[in-house]
């Protein structure tokens, strides 16, 4: 697994970006709105991100991670698909 050089998450695919962004969300049962909201970011990053337009920030990554880690069980699998090794 690759890591991105400005932090200590892996470099991820852009398509595989998109489908984790929705997939966290679908979990979460948020609107793009809302959980633009809990990332403190615009629907239209969130929509950038799912349509697999833009890549989301490290640190947006980061919040996600911990987001997958709050749900526990449920997030397992997109953790170890996504961050772990």
């Amino acid at each position: 697994m690759q890591f991105d050089d400005s932090c200590l998450i892996p470099a991820i695919d852009q398509s595989e970006l998109a489908h984790l962004v929705r997939e966290t969300r679908q979990r979460l049962e948020l609107s793009q709105a809302k959980f633009a909201t809990k990332l403190g970011v615009s629907f239209q990053s969130v929509n950038r991100w799912e349509n697999g337009r833009t890549k989301p920030l490290p640190v947006v990554l980061r919040q996600i991670e911990h987001l997958l880690h709050q749900m526990g069980d449920s997030g397992k699998d997109l953790l170890a698909k996504y961050f772990w090794e």
